[in-house]
């Protein structure tokens, strides 16, 4: 892909420029190298035209990561095919994010114990990580796990198409969001790749049939594992039981396939994993009719009507006074919103909170203001003559949007639930 290579080409160049600064000489730091990876839906080839890429740069040993957020962020700003270019260095996983010849770019950095990054470079191989910071480690997870997941499904093409099939699905469906506590693209993937393990020969359409099979009567929280865990001792916290009391509350581990292991639907909570069991359940009903000839494929995509499954709502109101506040200001409160389906549960009068990932733009909007609305469907224990008082599970998450961890809150930022 052309964009890449240009992408690729500037990782080259800044490298060379700075380890000439660092006085090394020229004829050698031609040769230091540093790539372009690419990893998620992109790697994995279930990408849509125009959908972003997630990509890695990896650098050699005397490049930090303050150049890769100085210099070589300075070198994107001059460049005419770059826009809404901005650094998010303290994320968990720190993050460049840009528009690059209008595609939407998130790039992450490693820099590898190495003198030099060779084009062929192979980031399988575990004794890379030796010797590396966290954030090193954390970014190249994304590329060992999407190279693992290939490696480890028997048949590729029928494992994309299965997988493009079950993420419309899910989309559909509203299970479609990490942040939310649903899945997100990796752990769809994973799913889909234990599927296509227990049923190598099976074609995409049986495989999709079997995916619905396989995990409605999954017994949760048995987790899903593409391989037994390797024992590799390089000192990296990774996902066990036996050992981590925290992940014995995980209530559907999806354990990732590279060392070190982690499991990514930590988010995952009793309700929503309530929502996808019963989607999981109707999915096998509809394919089955599907395999029968009773009913079309369109059946399997219709989207469920959220509104009409519920009499009872919580309406979260979000609003600023600026458009390129307003998308950081929701990108911020869809992150916490599982909070507050936590408190939800955790009110013994409620039974399920179901929060759908599709936000809503006012009824009435207003000019001098962008708002957003989240619904959440709430059930209720059958109690006779019930009066529920909600206002302190409400206001814990309110006065969060108010506290240190919200520090993007800014004059004309709101949170309002109704």
């Amino acid at each position: 892909m052309e964009i890449l290579s240009k992408l690729n080409s500037l990782v080259k160049e800044w490298i060379c420029e700075a380890s000439i600064k660092r006085n090394m000489p020229p004829n050698v730091a031609e040769q230091v190298g540093g790539k372009i990876y690419t990893f998620g839906s992109y790697r994995l080839g279930v990408h849509h035209k125009g959908a972003d890429i997630d990509a890695l740069c990896v650098a050699p040993r005397h490049i930090d990561r303050s150049d890769y957020f100085t210099s070589f962020f300075e070198l994107l700003k001059q460049q005419p095919e770059v826009t809404e270019l901005r650094a998010v260095e303290e994320a968990f996983v720190p993050v460049i994010k840009m528009n690059f010849d209008d595609i939407e770019i998130d790039m992450l950095f490693a820099r590898l114990a190495l003198k030099e990054i060779p084009d062929n470079m192979d980031l399988r191989d575990d004794c890379l990580l030796k010797n590396l910071d966290q954030k090193c480690v954390r970014s190249l997870n994304g590329c060992r796990v999407t190279d693992e997941i290939l490696r480890l499904v028997p048949n590729i093409e029928n494992f994309r198409l299965a997988l493009r099939t079950i993420k419309l699905w899910a989309k559909k469906h509203g299970i479609y969001s990490n942040a939310l506590g649903y899945l997100g693209g990796v752990s769809w993937a994973m799913l889909v790749a234990r599927t296509c393990q227990l049923y190598p020969n099976a074609v995409a359409a049986t495989l999709v049939h079997k995916f619905f099979l396989v995990f409605s009567q999954w017994k949760w929280p048995q987790p899903v594992l593409l391989k037994q865990p390797e024992n590799v001792n390089l000192g990296f916290p990774v996902w066990d039981p036996r050992v981590n009391v925290s992940d014995r509350y995980h209530l559907m581990p999806i354990i990732t396939p590279a060392y070190p292991q982690q499991n990514s639907t930590f988010n995952v909570s009793i309700s929503t994993r309530t929502i996808m069991q019963e989607e999981f359940k109707n999915g096998l009903v509809i394919t089955e009719d599907i395999m029968q000839g009773k009913v079309t494929w369109d059946k399997l995509f219709e989207p469920p009507n959220l509104f009409s499954k519920y009499k009872h709502f919580i309406v979260l109101l979000a609003s600023s006074t600026s458009a390129e506040d307003h998308l950081e200001w929701c990108g911020l409160i869809e992150s916490k919103v599982r909070h507050l389906i936590g408190n939800l549960e955790r009110n013994q009068h409620i039974t399920l909170a179901h929060v759908n990932p599709e936000c809503f733009p006012p009824l009435e909007p207003e000019s001098d203001k962008f708002c957003t609305m989240w619904f959440i469907g709430l059930v209720f224990a059958k109690t006779e003559n019930l009066n529920v008082d909600l206002t302190y599970d409400i206001q814990s998450f309110t006065d969060s949007g108010k506290s240190k961890d919200f520090n993007l809150l800014r004059d004309g930022h709101q949170i309002k639930p109704n």
